[in-house]
């Protein structure tokens, strides 16, 4: 489990694991409760401390009926599965309005102070004017000066403000789109560029386990997280939505981008243990007939670029080898999925899929023009988010012109952020920043002691004790001077 995912994600990626199966391969009629009751015999990892658990079955039944009950026309399958959001999540209970509009007066006279001496001066002046009520604890104001933006200025020099081996067995999936199986393969024979070099293309091939159909099969000049997830929406687009996808632990497979995209569709990943490429067989199994049989019918060609190779490739798997009969499964590809019973889903439209498939990363925001660096590159945030010292924002590193801020908290997209454009920027034309609780320029300074101060010295006055320090003696010269005058 990715330790860098908040606590709500992890979990709901540990139940839809536990329940993953389940919606794959439903029990059938009159089994349900056995296979809970097996699932919750079972031993998992906790998904916060890593310690071994068990599951009670009443745990088990009502995270498989969340997410069998889920809303069919929610584009968010996961969201039952997620831990709930405290209602009162952002608001202030201990922080009346007087104290915080005391705070704020205290902040905007002296905004270079540290967090601890405005808790101790906000401390001394509810002392002393019983409406403000009671003072919080120092992390309760702390936390709420952090979300109003208040952070402590730089102060100038002017005083301005600034295991083990196992049995290898043979399985299938009973039902259409229980389980998907996807890899790249290293074509025999190279293509030529328009440069006139020479590269081995990759094939991303990916199949259904039951029936054996290809839901996609695409050529490309690399093997990476960009080219796997262009792939996987085109066949998601063509064929819906799978419950469990069965890749091996390559780069691609497991960047963040195609992590984050198969959670956010609530679809499983599994991957194949370490050193166990025949668990993908089915797989690999395809790669056969389409080097022995297509790629032979292009020997013939000179010159063969990766356009020719593409469209060569597809007439022969929706021609060829989805209507050939298949001496595993007894009849064609295309006739075993028309008569089979599926558990997929219907897929989202193309501007969602673009939404899933990035990942979320935190990074902080620059104070003095409200700008933080995505992969080198430096986005403006709005200005009604700059009181926020961290920002999360999701992307996909291949495209880095479709960018948004999220909501960590409720996965939601708050607003698109965009590359600064230091030439447009140089016109000089400025836009009046959003209103915010503090004004931008500095208080006058009032003349008086900080409160906490002044109690001190009150309390230490009313002690009698002699002053712990002796006055410089007066000049003699300045004296005599002043008697001649």
């Amino acid at each position: 489990m990715d330790k860098s995912l908040p606590p709500s994600e992890r979990w709901a990626r540990f139940r839809l694991t536990v329940i993953g199966p389940l919606l794959a391969a439903p029990p059938r009629t009159g089994r349900l409760r056995a296979a809970l009751q097996a699932v919750s015999t079972r031993s998992y990892e906790h998904p916060i401390t890593g310690a071994p658990m068990t599951l009670a079955f009443s745990t088990v039944e009502r995270w498989y009926y969340a997410a069998r009950n889920a809303d069919p026309a929610s584009d968010d399958w996961v969201a039952p599965l997620r831990r709930r959001v405290r209602k009162d999540r952002g608001k202030r209970r201990t922080i009346s309005a007087a104290l915080a509009d005391a705070l704020r007066a205290q902040y905007r006279e002296h905004p270079t102070w540290s967090y601890l001496t405005h808790f101790d001066n906000l401390r001394a002046l509810a002392a002393n004017d019983e409406t403000l009520g009671a003072v919080p604890t120092y992390a309760t104001v702390r936390r709420f000066m952090k979300s109003q933006g208040w952070v402590r200025q730089r102060r100038r020099s002017d005083h301005r403000i600034a295991s083990g081996p196992r049995e290898v067995r043979s399985y299938e999936m009973p039902y259409a789109h229980s389980m998907w199986h996807l890899d790249f393969h290293v074509a025999k024979r190279n293509v030529v560029l328009s440069d006139g070099s020479h590269v081995a293309p990759k094939l991303l091939a990916i199949s259904d386990d039951h029936s054996r159909v290809c839901c996609h099969a695409q050529w490309y000049l690399q093997e990476g997280a960009e080219q796997l997830v262009h792939g996987l929406r085109q066949a998601l687009l063509k064929r819906g939505l799978p419950r469990s996808i069965m890749m091996d632990n390559g780069s691609a497979m497991v960047a963040a981008e195609t992590v984050r995209g198969l959670h956010d569709l609530g679809i499983q990943q599994v991957t194949t243990r370490p050193y166990s490429p025949h668990q993908n067989g089915k797989q690999e199994h395809f790669f056969g007939p389409l080097e022995g049989r297509m790629m032979a019918m292009l020997e013939s060609v000179e010159v063969l670029d990766l356009e020719l190779l593409n469209r060569a490739t597809i007439a022969w798997v929706e021609r060829d080898y989805h209507r050939r009969h298949n001496r595993e499964i007894g009849e064609s590809p295309l006739d075993r999925l028309a008569r089979a019973q599926s558990v997929g889903r219907r897929s989202p439209s193309p501007q969602k899929l673009r939404e899933c498939f990035r990942m979320v990363v935190k990074r902080k925001q620059r104070r003095s023009d409200g700008t933080c660096s995505i992969e080198g590159v430096r986005f403006e945030v709005p200005s009604r988010y700059r009181h926020m010292a961290e920002v999360h924002v999701r992307l996909a590193r291949w495209d880095l012109s479709f960018v948004h801020l999220v909501d960590p908290a409720h996965c939601l997209l708050l607003c698109p952020l965009h590359p600064v454009d230091k030439v447009h920027n140089a016109s000089g034309v400025r836009r009046n920043r959003d209103d915010v609780p503090v004004s931008d320029e500095p208080a006058p300074a009032s003349g008086r002691i900080a409160p906490y101060l002044q109690q001190l010295m009150d309390e230490h006055a009313q002690t009698g004790l002699m002053p712990a320090y002796l006055p410089t003696p007066p000049n003699h010269n300045d004296q005599e001077q002043d008697d001649d005058g």
